[in-house]
């Protein structure tokens, strides 16, 4: 009886179809078990990771910290305002708040080297248990040169701090910017061939790690950059905040993205 009944559906969708001259959608097909896809019985929602709220801290230094932009929002502003857009409550969380933006607390420490953004984020990370975290950090490691041909295992042992202050965080590691000083430069790709390693070794056990590229053809150029030659204007951080957030669908592609841990006082919605 099942049998005939669907072969009486497919004859007359067909003879639908040919009517009208318009292509039925396909239905979904069930699997062995007789259960169609999770997908079809239940649409995901709006945002990523499902629509869960984001507590996201942007971890680094004067970058991280917006210097160098007209409001001091940096890239934190846009990437905000992106991922509300897009269906996701925010909350930035940090303790060096910056910038004109509504929600505008951040990790971002002018000057600090890795081994000081370490200290910081000692700190900050065990209080706000974030589940995203974007770090952009070791510039001024290049600009002083400090102890570069160690950077590749101090970034590391950051980043495992992270993870065991905060075991839900997804993180979303940057690249350093371009600059424009040329030795700085040969340090900053000595540094980046060091972070892109280290990143590898991190996918490779299983971390929620996603790793983006700053200097790649959507990331901000020299220029972007002031006169220093090493912060980024609006527009660079403009940029800076679309491969961030490029990152963060790389991550929901990934299923990386999960519900932060409750903090006592810290709502889903920094604003």
């Amino acid at each position: 009886m099942l049998v005939h009944r669907q072969l009486l559906w497919c004859v007359l969708a067909f003879t639908s179809q040919m009517a009208s001259g318009l292509a039925l959608p396909t239905p979904a097909s069930p699997n062995d078990h007789g259960i169609l896809p999770r997908d079809a019985l239940k649409p995901r929602a709006k945002g990523f990771g499902n629509g869960i709220p984001l507590r996201i801290m942007p971890l680094g230094a004067s970058i991280t910290f917006g210097f160098g932009s007209s409001d001091n929002n940096g890239y934190r502003k846009d990437i905000r305002d992106k991922i509300e857009a897009n269906g996701n409550k925010v909350n930035m969380v940090g303790n060096n708040p910056s910038g004109s933006m509504k929600d505008n607390d951040t990790e971002g420490w002018k000057s600090y080297t890795v081994d000081q953004v370490h200290d910081k984020a000692n700190v900050s990370v065990p209080k706000y248990k974030p589940n995203v975290i974007l770090v952009n950090v070791g510039t001024n490691d290049c600009v002083q040169n400090k102890d570069l041909p160690n950077a590749g295992k101090r970034l590391q042992s950051l980043l495992a701090s992270l993870y065991a202050e905060s075991p839900k965080a997804t993180v979303v590691l940057s690249t350093l910017l371009v600059n424009k000083n040329p030795d700085v430069q040969a340090r900053v790709d000595d540094y980046n061939a060091q972070l892109r390693r280290v990143a590898a070794q991190l996918q490779s056990s299983n971390k929620r790690l996603v790793l983006v590229d700053m200097q790649g053809r959507d990331g901000p150029g020299l220029d972007d950059l002031n006169s220093d030659g090493t912060h980024p204007g609006d527009a660079g951080y403009r940029k800076m905040a679309d491969v961030f957030y490029d990152g963060l669908k790389d991550a929901d592609r990934r299923d990386y993205l999960v519900a932060a841990d409750k903090v006592d006082g810290l709502a889903d919605d920094g604003a």
